[in-house]
């Protein structure tokens, strides 16, 4: 791995910073704040429990189910040194896994949406997705539901997961396929056991939490 920039080294510490805030089954669950939220979405089994994971350099922050879809709530986890919180992350439940009951789907897609939608603090949304498959129906599914959002300044990327798994020819074409996909859209290549795009996404999540103090002019120490 490339050792760190010193933007790097400085957003990596911040996300070090992530603490459980609280988890919602429900929007009304959710509590109120004007903090830039940045919410992390994706498939079950796209590993976004092991990304966040890896961001934050903690090992069980974010739980993954051994069964997955099992996990219904959206999760909550403050970011700021000295126990100020100046950002927030939201980790919304994997959709898409077929021994989750219809009805429990329903339920969640719905909240989910509704989360993307109507959420006023919502800064960023990371749809991560597996490299070896690419976006799914059901995550060209969500780009249609935050579109509207995204077209009013709404932030977005695609973290391709697992990138580690393809050769760099495979790689450079799931990337290609990814930017076409989401119609010119952010995307980046990721891998939790190789590094691969931990500086960039890092750095890219402390810009939108401060927009006033991008990472090219590093957070303090």
């Amino acid at each position: 791995m490339t050792p760190l920039s010193e933007a790097g080294k400085a957003a990596m510490a911040w996300l070090h910073t992530a603490r459980f805030l609280t988890e919602a089954p429900q929007l009304q669950h959710l509590p109120d704040s004007t903090l830039p939220e940045i919410a992390f979405v994706g498939r079950s089994n796209a590993g976004k429990s092991t990304c966040i994971n890896t961001l934050t350099q903690q090992k069980r922050l974010a739980f993954a189910s051994k069964t997955p879809g099992r996990t219904q709530s959206i999760n909550l986890f403050a970011l700021g040194k000295q126990g100020l919180t100046d950002a927030v992350l939201a980790d919304l439940p994997g959709y898409g896994y077929a021994a989750v009951p219809q009805a429990a789907k329903r339920r969640w897609q719905e909240v989910m949406a509704n989360y993307l939608v109507s959420r006023p603090n919502l800064r960023a949304v990371v749809l991560l997705c597996d490299a070896r498959l690419g976006l799914t129906e059901l995550d060209e599914a969500l780009l249609q539901v935050i579109r509207p959002r995204v077209e009013d300044g709404l932030a977005f990327r695609v973290l391709l997961t697992k990138a580690d798994k393809l050769n760099r020819q495979e790689a450079a074409k799931a990337l290609s396929v990814a930017r076409l996909q989401t119609a010119g859209g952010s995307a980046q290549l990721f891998s939790a056991s190789s590094k691969l795009g931990l500086e960039e996404t890092a750095i890219q999540i402390w810009d939108w939490a401060h927009p006033e103090a991008p990472a090219a002019a590093p957070p303090p120490a």
